[in-house]
């Protein structure tokens, strides 16, 4: 068995909780939640990010806005809905419960 597999299966599981968590600290652009996620030691690539940015948008969890950029062209940047806020409050106890039954089990 692969544990680097794995390991990307349950990165997986969790990039959709880690840009809400992203986006809710402030609104921001595709780049700049790359670099996020990165820094966070996530590594995710632009073809990984988009499809999950879009569901959520149909999910009307995110919302966006374009803005003119002078670097380039104009920047599409992503903002947390009520309805995405409501989300990511259910997705951190979620994930709370989750990492106390994980504790316990390793403590077992």
């Amino acid at each position: 068995m692969n544990a680097d597999n794995q390991k990307a299966q349950m990165r997986k599981g969790i990039l959709e909780y880690c840009i809400l968590l992203i986006i809710s600290r402030g609104d921001a652009y595709t780049q700049e939640i790359i670099a996020k996620l990165k820094e966070a030691e996530m590594i995710v690539v632009e073809g990984t990010l988009y499809p999950i940015l879009t569901r959520q948008k149909n999910q009307g969890l995110l919302c966006y806005r374009w803005e003119e950029s002078t670097q380039g062209p104009p920047r599409k940047y992503f903002s947390i809905t009520e309805i995405g806020r409501n989300y990511l409050l259910q997705l951190d106890s979620a994930w709370i419960e989750l990492s106390s039954q994980i504790d316990k089990l390793k403590q077992q």
